[in-house]
């Protein structure tokens, strides 16, 4: 404490020296205080009777030297005027110091001159800047050392050598320390070892203060080993100038080199009462230990001394290694002395090499890594400590392998790069076998190495670095997966409860996991972990790394040499089954060559653990040559250098059995003393020699371990048996001693161990592995990243897994269950980053078993034993935790959380918002009670059934109530506890999460089957709620939630809740992915067709609310659908609701918002969308004013047909615009071709304002550029189609549709309007003549039609005039004059013809001025007669079909004339008048037929067309079915297609032909058409077979239209008859039109019929449940009579029994009192 105080003051001086006053208080301070220590010093030696008086010297009294030195002293401290620092110390302490070295003096004394000492020192007088400090400090150690006393009492003597201690310490705090030498030093801590050593038998106070000071000195002194250089060679250079200077000074001196001087000095002259510092018997103990452990090493063999130079200079490195040689030499010494004879205390306790071991350790933690700097000491530690260690870690004693591991914990942390196989040997030899308990370990050594284990996994990079230097080394020990295995096979508790050890080994486990999930958040982690190949074979004992500290060569490096140790095991697995298939896999795998070598064989032998031992053996001895040098380059791995020759055979041995047979035996010691004597020829003469010695020792291994060998060899025989052997010569006699000694010691044992088990570290073994450890591999040290985190874990996932579970299961406290879970949630952390899916999903399956959701019910409320059970609890926030964070990578692990969510749904757990997405929750947000928890609705829900069982409330139980005398009990209220439950359950569902599990989360497929329809709805809840939550994962989802979808709908054939689901939730997908999804977009729109799948009823329950879906998704989404194929799949929805009731006006709507003003009409969605407006104008669900309303639709789109028409003008090129304008014109085409079939409806607004809306399309495309042959399909496909079929309806079905005049009026002012105005461009056409005759055949035909039995006057007055207006148009424009004779103006005369038939007189309105009898010949003036000319006229007329005068004959030879020759002579010679009116009537006769002749003229033309183009087509379908370039194939089918379609046009003209022309040519007309029909559907079958990707369906039904072309050419009368029946099948299609009207009223009737039926239906089952209820409650009623009849019986049994019990009871009483 002196010495703390005074420090401050002391350094304040030294900081200011220029204080002169400060400078001499200080000076006098510290004499005053050297002047009170040497009062104190002379008044105890006063006390003593000796040192008060006077010592005689012949006359003379004179004081002891002592007291004389210790005087002038006094005289001369306070006359120093300088500096202390310059004033030499000696001058002042030498009196002390010789105090303490008299022998003279007592404890008391000699105490107290100490105690000045080490005042002195602790003052800081003293630096390294003191004037001979060197020498005083050396002065003060000497003196101490050799401290000499009288002992008076054992408490002195105690006393004394604390305070050699103190002094002794304090020289080494000192700051003039440094001054001290290295031999100085040592004798420090030998002094202070000395006493710790007598203080076994003082006080315990004094233990413990030596044994503290002994570690406070190693402390000191190895602190400054980081501060010391490697000077030692540099000092060992310089030994010859020392040399010479120090001439006769032994050079051999060493530690302990003083020892004689100092055993001597301790003496007290021989005085037994007298007491020293050492007595004769300790100083000889001591030396002897000294001898024993200073001098000589374990292994016998002498330390290399430092030169005496080293030792005298300043301490350092020197020191340090002679210090610690002697701390591990201390453990050499106990294991000597207690194997010797002479045993003391040291032996047998555990106290000396704790002590040793706590010295190391505190050197090690001071010295750290600087010990690699230095080599002697690190040599020592490879060594010498490692080897003790190694010894002393299987001590029986618990501190000691505690103390043990922690060494080993500290060189792990600063040296491990320096001691790769040293650890591995420790881990092996040690930690492995005591953890394991297997080599009868007790249960304290097994706890203590487990702590240690755990220790180091808690050190991050420990298992990597083990992993990665150990595991992939083929030469080493798998000691990552032993130390594995052993935490997860100790974590479990097997047939017993759950202990210490079993947590202990599960912190360790949890700890290498954290260790790894802690690295993933580094680099290397989502690196593709690719597989190691061996393409060619490679040397496996030759693999370099390049560079051992760069990750990105070293990782690679060890994953190869790991994938080649795995090969080589299994390899060895097929060698212990068989040599021969061994060697081949191995050559498989590129780990042995093609062709065998005897190296790479030997190798394999060498390096391969698990191999058969015996088959080895077998395989070295053999005599084949091959095997022969197999077995040299095996003798050849081994390193036998400066090996003993036992040693080296006990190695050689090891690796394999020596086989039985003596000259495989020979064979085998031949290899191994030739590689023996190539490596160490020392001794030995020859290798023979060595060979011979070697039958030797086996030979004496044999006898004396034998037990079958009565008499043993002693040394002599063993020694004379090898006589001679050297060359001739004998070998040395202490070197045969120490091998005879060695082999009866210490067996060799011919029969190693086999497998890989964990081998006691022998001295063998352990000199092989030092002879290794200089060759092996740099020590790889890892960093924070996880290079090598994802085999490590692929190796340990599945016992960890396992291991953690079991724990959990039997656990009981929470922080058990905590840790656990820690360790799940590290492993699933690790298994998603390093995408080990299959370990995710077991580490879920086992996680969903301890959450109880997936166990059977088998309580009656399971949601409070939910909230009871903490572990279940636990396990169900971890399973959800894994599912919200690590989701994407669990696979079939769903299947589990899915049955877990399903078990809290059945169980009302489940917030409202699990199964929905993030739009829906936009919406429900507007909602005020969706912010709240689900705490209330659910505890109301779930604390109602906690009470007592409900009573009936009926009247019948109320009587039974009464008549049981039963009283109403309270309805019990729950518990606290149960509140407390269930508050529990509702926190830990809150912190689930549930409701985010499946956001942006990829579900997997699953093959489970719900159990009832609410789980299926459910699911199907969650899959929807996934789908629209992981939009961006669409693709990889949308197959399988579209098959599942699709299989519901599919299946289900009656409304339902699942199959309401389905459909509304593909609707929602839809709706919610269009707009992110484009590419998806028309598989999206596909999916909707199963809508059009479902069942009639199905359909029908759910088309409002389909319909209401797709409207949305219509106006949501308009602008995203831009497929044809889209499109058709919304209209063809849309067109079903035409005729639905309660769905036909949200279809309509939908329709309205995309045809409206042409806001979402496109080329492609076009047709579909007119023709859903068709359909909606014909449906006659609603009002006639909708189907009005979608005739506007229908007109109104003819706008955006001229929009885009002047666009495309606008911006494409010509080619481009052209062909866009003929795709308009076809669109056009369609949308007036369904404007004609709703021209055809029952009602009149609708028909009315169709054709309204038909003239408006037909006469508003003036943008369009309609084509001429477009037009004149219009005419024939439109307009005359509408007016004969206006015409037929008129005619037949009067009663059906009303007010058909009005009808016929529109139709005939739409014809005549639009045939003028198109006049200008139809005149222009060749085929104007045959157009014009339609218009007049179709007025003509309307004027002659009657309505509801009569003529229309309007109609006709109508006809006329129309055709007046158009005659008069015709003649303005100059197309209806007369151009020449009778023979060169076809059209007039043809239109005269057809006038006249409707109106004879309208030709002199039109024409005033010409006469109508020169209308058709004026050369007849002149002739007067009909002539040969006339016919020619005829035939003039006739011309533009190629009519001739003898058809025209012919024609007329048909008619009513008597004689048709005569007739025809008539015409020919008499030359009739023209002008005449009989002539006229003949011609008229005859000009019906001229015009049939005519028209059959026409469809001749278009068969000789159809001919041509149907034998092209012909020719190039043959050759498309051969081109097998993919491009050519389809230009040729898109050739084929459109001489398809043109062929299809030209049937329908001549249609259109044969049906205008008398019933005699129509009849052979159509025979042939349906010929050229046939051959036609022929032609399109072709080209799908042509055009199909499938070959053999396309041949298949070619063969079936074979086979039914052939049946046709046999079978013509069956043609016959099938042409029949099509007109028959005509004739039927009128009745089946008037039946399907019926039908369509008959179904409207059976619909209300339904409706009642249902409504009864309802009412029955509601009576049904309440005849249920009510035959419940007379059951009840029933059950409770009788239970009140039996009660009344008993009742009355009761009250009889208590009557007559009375009854005889007074009869008793009577008759006691009578009688008394």
């Amino acid at each position: 404490m002196g010495r703390l105080k005074l420090q401050p003051g002391i350094k304040a001086i030294e900081e200011e020296p220029e204080d002169c006053d400060a400078t001499h208080s200080n000076k006098a301070t510290l004499a005053c205080m050297i002047n009170s220590e040497v009062g104190a010093v002379l008044a105890v030696m006063r006390r003593n009777v000796r040192w008060g008086g006077r010592y005689m010297s012949g006359d003379d009294q004179l004081e002891h030297s002592l007291i004389q030195s210790l005087k002038a002293l006094r005289k001369q401290i306070f006359l120093w005027q300088h500096q202390w620092h310059t004033i030499n110390p000696a001058v002042y302490l030498q009196p002390f110091l010789d105090v303490i070295r008299s022998d003279e003096t007592g404890a008391p004394i000699t105490g107290v001159a100490l105690s000045s000492v080490y005042k002195i020192l602790t003052l800081d007088v003293i630096d390294q800047n003191t004037v001979n400090v060197e020498d005083a400090m050396r002065l003060v150690v000497d003196a101490v050392t050799s401290c000499r006393f009288e002992v008076t009492d054992p408490a002195s003597e105690e006393v004394v050598l604390m305070k050699i201690l103190q002094v002794l310490h304090a020289c080494m705090k000192s700051k003039a320390s440094v001054m001290l030498s290295n031999q100085h030093v040592c004798t420090i801590v030998n002094t202070c070892f000395r006493i710790v050593h007598q203080a076994e038998k003082k006080g315990e106070l004094l233990q413990r203060i030596a044994r503290h000071t002994m570690h406070e000195l190693v402390r000191c002194i190895f602190s400054h080993l980081s501060n010391v250089d490697n000077t030692e060679h540099a000092l060992v250079n310089r030994n010859s100038n020392a040399n010479q200077e120090l001439g006769g000074i032994d050079n051999d001196y060493a530690f302990g080199a003083k020892q004689a001087e100092n055993g001597n000095g301790s003496e007290y002259d021989g005085q037994a009462s007298s007491g020293s510092f050492a007595s004769n018997g300790s100083s000889g103990l001591v030396a002897t230990m000294r001898e024993e452990s200073m001098i000589v090493a374990g292994n016998g063999k002498e330390t290399v001394p430092y030169d005496l130079h080293l030792m005298t200079e300043p301490y350092g490195v020197p020191c340090m290694v002679e210090i610690f040689h002697f701390l591990c030499s201390l453990l050499n010494a106990v294991e000597h002395v207690g194997m010797g004879p002479r045993s003391n205390t040291l032996a047998f306790d555990e106290d000396v090499p704790l002590f040793a071991l706590g010295l190391i350790n505190s050197a090690i933690e001071l010295g750290g890594p600087s010990f690699r700097r230095h080599p002697r000491l690190l040599s020592l530690i490879q060594d010498e400590l490692f080897r003790n260690l190694m010894q002393f870690g299987l001590s029986m004693s618990p501190l000691i392998l505690s103390m043990v591991c922690s060494i080993v914990l500290n060189l792990y942390h600063h040296l491990r790069t320096e001691l790769k196989l040293q650890l591995e040997a420790f881990f092996s030899c040690v930690i492995l076998r005591l953890a394991q308990g297997k080599y009868g370990a007790s249960y304290q050594q097994q706890e203590v190495a487990m702590e240690a284990l755990v220790d180091f996994c808690r050190q991050k990079t420990f298992m990597v670095e083990m992993y990665a230097n150990l595991d992939c080394d083929i030469t080493c020990s798998n000691v990552f997966e032993d130390l594995a295995n052993l935490l997860s096979k100790s974590a479990f508790p097997v047939n017993c409860p759950l202990s210490a050890m079993h947590i202990l080994a599960l912190d360790g486990l949890i700890a290498v996991i954290q260790g790894m999930a802690e690295r993933i958040g580094n680099a290397s982690v989502g690196s593709e972990h690719k597989p190691v190949s061996l393409d060619e074979y490679t040397p496996f004992w030759m693999v370099k790394c390049d560079n051992y500290s760069d990750p990105s060569h070293w990782v690679p490096f060890v994953r190869r040499r790991k994938h080649i140790k795995r090969r080589l095991m299994i390899g060895a697995d097929h060698f212990n089954r068989d040599p021969k298939k061994g060697l081949e896999f191995l050559q498989g795998t590129h780990l042995l060559p093609d062709k065998l070598d005897p190296q790479s064989v030997a190798c394999f032998f060498r390096y391969t653990a698990g191999l058969d031992k015996n088959l080895v053996g077998d395989f070295l001895g053999n005599h084949d040559e091959f095997c022969v040098q197999v077995l040299h380059e095996f003798a050849g791995t081994f390193d036998f250098q400066d090996m003993n020759l036992d040693t080296a055979l006990r190695l050689f041995l090891e690796t394999f059995r020596l086989p039985g047979e003596s000259q495989k035996i020979q064979r085998v010691l031949e290899a191994f003393s030739e590689r023996y004597y190539e490596q160490s020829p020392q001794i030995l003469a020859n290798k023979d020699a060595a060979l011979l010695l070697s039958y030797s020792l086996i030979m004496l291994n044999t006898d004396q371990h034998n037990v079958q060998v009565k008499k043993k060899m002693t040394e002599e025989d063993f020694i004379r048996n090898n006589r001679h052997i050297n060359g001739g010569n004998d070998l040395p006699r202490e070197f045969l001693t120490e091998l005879y000694h060695s082999i009866c010691k210490n067996e060799i044992r011919t029969t190693p161990e086999q497998g890989y088990g964990y081998p006691e570290m022998t001295p063998s073994r352990w000199i092989d592995l030092m002879h290794k450890s200089k060759k092996s591999a740099p020590f790889i040290v890892s960093d924070s990243r996880a290079y090598l985190d994802h085999d490590m874990f692929a190796i340990m996932s599945g016992p960890t897994i396992a291991a953690i579970s079991v724990v959990f299961d039997h656990a009981e406290h929470e922080d058990v269950y905590q840790t656990c879970i820690d360790g799940f949630l590290a492993v699933a952390k690790i298994s998603a980053c390093h995408h080990l899916e299959d370990v995710l999903d077991d580490l879920v399956v086992s996680l969903c078993k301890f959450t109880t959701l997936l166990n059977p019910s088998s309580v009656e409320e399971p949601v409070l034993a939910f909230g009871d059970d903490t572990k279940a609890r636990m396990a169900t926030v971890t399973v959800f935790t894994i599912a919200n964070r690590y989701g994407d990578y669990i696979r079939t692990g769903w299947r589990n959380i899915l049955d877990c969510i399903l078990r809290l749904h059945k169980l009302g757990l489940l917030p409202a918002r699990v199964a929905s997405d993030a739009a829906d929750e936009s919406e429900v947000s507007a909602d005020p009670s969706h912010g709240k928890p689900i705490t209330n609705s659910l505890s109301s829900a779930q604390i109602q059934s906690i009470g007592t069982p409900r009573r009936s409330s009926g009247l019948m139980g109320r009587f039974s109530q009464l008549l049981s005398l039963d009283t109403e009990e309270p309805r019990s209220q729950p518990t606290e506890q149960q509140l407390a439950a269930h508050q529990r359950t509702l926190q830990t569902i809150q912190k689930c999460h549930i409701d985010s599990i499946f956001t942006e989360r990829r579900p997997q497929k699953g093959n489970s089957s719900p159990e009832d329809e609410d789980t299926a709805v459910f699911c199907l809840e969650l899959l929807i709620a996934i789908t629209l939550n992981n939009r961006d994962r669409i693709v990889l989802l949308w197959q399988g939630v579209y098959e599942h979808i699709a299989s519901i709908v599919q299946s289900t054939v009656m409304p339902c809740a699942l199959v309401e689901k389905a459909v509304f939730g593909l609707l929602r997908i839809c709706q919610r992915l269009l707009p992110y999804k484009e590419n998806l977009a028309d598989e999206l729109l596909r999916s909707l067709q199963l809508v059009l799948k479902l069942d009639a009823r199905v359909a029908d329950a759910y088309c409002e609310q389909i319909t209401q879906e797709v409207s949305r998704l219509v106006k949501a989404n308009a602008t995203h659908i831009r497929s044809q194929m889209g499109w058709r799949t919304i209209t063809s929805l849309l067109s079903i609701t035409a005729r639905h009731p309660e769905a036909s006006e949200a279809g309509f709507d939908a329709l309205l918002f995309i045809m409206s003003d042409g806001a979402h009409l496109l080329p492609a969605n076009y047709v579909l969308c007119v023709d859903s407006a068709r359909q909606f104008a014909e449906s006659r669900v609603g009002q006639a004013e909708r189907s009005v309303r979608a005739l506007d639709l229908m007109s109104g789109s003819v706008d955006c047909l001229v929009r885009w028409a002047n666009e495309a003008k606008e911006t494409m090129g010509e080619e481009d615009a052209a062909k866009m304008l003929q795709d308009i014109g076809d669109l056009w085409l369609r949308l007036v071709q369904g404007l004609r079939k709703v021209c055809l409806d029952q009602r009149e607004e609708v028909r009315n304002h169709a054709l309204l809306s038909l003239q408006k399309c037909l006469t508003g495309v003036d943008g369009i550029q309609i084509s001429h042959g477009l037009w004149l399909q219009c005419f024939d496909l439109v307009i005359f189609t509408m007016l004969d079929d206006l015409l037929e309806i008129a005619q037949g079905h009067q009663k059906d549709y009303r007010n058909m005049e009005g009808t016929l009026i529109l139709a005939m002012k739409l014809l005549s309007k639009v045939f003028l105005q198109l006049f200008h461009e139809l005149s222009q056409l060749t085929t104007f003549c045959k157009l014009w005759l339609g218009v007049l055949s179709r007025m003509e035909k309307y004027m002659k039609v009657k309505v509801r039995g009569k003529k229309s006057e309007k109609l006709q007055e109508l006809v006329l005039e129309l055709l007046k207006n158009t005659l008069l148009v015709m003649k303005t424009r100059g197309v209806l004059i007369q151009r020449s004779a009778l023979g060169g103006d076809s059209l007039w005369e043809l239109t005269w013809l057809h006038v006249n038939n409707i109106a004879p007189s309208l030709q002199s309105e039109v024409f005033p001025d010409q006469d109508p009898d020169q209308s058709l010949l004026k050369h007849g003036e002149t002739s007067g007669v009909v002539s040969g000319e006339t016919v020619h006229a005829i035939d003039t007329h006739a011309q533009y079909i190629g009519g001739a005068c003898i058809e025209i004959l012919e024609h007329v030879r048909h008619d009513d004339a008597p004689d048709p020759n005569q007739y025809c002579l008539e015409v020919t010679d008499a030359k009739i008048d023209y002008r005449d009116r009989e002539s006229r009537q003949v011609v008229d006769r005859a000009f019906p037929r001229i015009v049939d002749k005519s028209m059959s003229e026409v469809f001749e033309g278009y068969e000789r067309q159809y001919c041509e183009l149907s034998a092209n087509l012909s020719r190039k379908c043959n050759s498309a079915s051969v081109i097998l370039d993919a491009e050519q194939k389809k230009q040729k089918l898109f050739e084929i297609n459109s001489g398809i379609d043109e062929a299809d046009v030209l049937i329908r003209k001549m249609d259109l032909e044969a049906r205008s022309l008398q019933p005699g040519i129509k009849a052979t007309l159509l025979a042939k058409l349906r010929e050229y029909k046939s051959d036609l559907n022929k032609l399109k079958k072709e080209f799908k077979r042509i055009s199909s990707p499938n070959a053999n369906q396309a041949a298949h039904d070619e063969l079936l239209e074979a086979g039914l072309a052939d049946a046709h050419a046999v079978s013509a009368d069956q043609r016959e008859r099938l042409s029949m029946s099509v007109e028959r099948l005509n004739q039927s299609s009128e009745r089946i039109k008037e039946s399907r009207r019926t039908i369509l009223e008959t179904e409207e009737l059976g619909v209300s019929i339904l409706e009642d039926l249902h409504q009864q239906r309802q009412t029955l089952l509601h009576a049904h449940n309440k005849l249920s209820d009510v035959d419940s409650a007379i059951d009840k009623s029933k059950k409770v009579l009788t239970t009140m009849s039996r009660r009344i019986t008993k009742n009355k049994w009761i009250v009889g029994s208590i009557i007559v019990a009375l009854v005889l009871a007074i009869l008793l009483i009577l008759y006691f009192k009578i009688t008394g």
